[in-house]
């Protein structure tokens, strides 16, 4: 399965998830029901994933944690906040360039539809969807 069509799953999941529990609980809550809903739909999916960091040739294996990585092609960050910034995209994109992940999805939870606050990041290059 390409990149591409992992994604329109974890989008219709996400929505579905957003539907169904609605907005403003904590990320985790949104982060283990995620997890849950990919892998009952065939995807192999990892929760706070390491992503490491190499730094004058010290390797930290634990500097980062991407929320999901699905099928080893896909990085989700998940939040639940008011307002997604520059910060939280730069965030999305660091995890894509040190995990060497061409697609990640930045999703926010606390709005009233969550079609409204969807990141697609490809290579460094972010997509709001809005």
């Amino acid at each position: 399965m390409k990149e591409n069509d992992i994604g329109t799953l974890i989008l219709s999941t996400a929505i579905e998830v957003h539907r169904e529990l609605g907005p403003g609980l904590l990320e985790h809550v949104y982060t283990v029901v995620m997890e849950r809903e990919l892998a009952t739909r065939g995807l192999p999916v990892r929760r706070q994933v390491p992503v490491p960091i190499v730094y004058k040739d010290l390797r930290f294996e634990e500097a980062f944690r991407a929320d999901l990585i699905v099928a080893n092609k896909v990085l989700i960050e998940l939040k639940s906040v008011e307002r997604i910034t520059q910060a939280h995209k730069k965030q999305v994109n660091t995890y894509l360039r040190l995990s060497g992940l061409k697609l990640g999805y930045l999703l926010n939870f606390s709005e009233a539809t969550l079609k409204d606050d969807i990141t697609r990041c490809v290579n460094g290059l972010e997509e709001d969807s809005r």
